[in-house]
């Protein structure tokens, strides 16, 4: 994806989000576009990291994560950068598992293995492929 801004009804259409979504999802901060003031009122663009953001937390809603685990999710991988594909160097592929420690979910780096032994445990396993929810939104953006 080239570098690029997208309204509130393209970033809707591209990751099947509703707008209300994408409002309820801006006041709760868990992904806050750019809003630009304008003569008559104000426009919202999103960029293709914020978009990747709300494909993210669309994924995570549509898998069965209830809203504060997923908006967890979406913060978690923002601040450590993970939404810039473009860098070889920052896995791709993650997973959240239960941490019967800690009594939660984690989110850790896929690990088949891992992730074998967990549900054979009976635990669950959720994979976050942010490489294949990328080339997701590449498709879609470019049709």
């Amino acid at each position: 994806m080239q570098e690029a801004f997208f309204t509130s009804k393209q970033a809707a259409e591209i990751t099947g989000c509703t707008l209300r979504q994408l409002q309820y999802w801006r006041e709760k901060e868990v992904v806050v576009p750019t809003i630009s003031d304008t003569g008559t009122g104000r426009s919202v663009y999103y960029s293709r990291s914020e978009v990747m953001e709300l494909a993210v937390m669309e994924y995570c809603l549509g898998v069965g994560l209830n809203f504060e685990v997923a908006a967890a999710t979406v913060k978690r991988l923002k601040d450590e950068g993970l939404f810039k594909s473009s860098d070889e160097k920052v896995p791709q592929r993650f997973m959240l598992w239960w941490d019967g420690k800690k009594r939660k979910l984690e989110l850790v780096r896929f690990d088949l293995e891992k992730a074998i032994a967990s549900l054979n445990q009976g635990r669950p396993v959720i994979p976050i492929w942010l490489d294949v929810i990328y080339q997701q939104l590449v498709k879609k953006i470019q049709k």
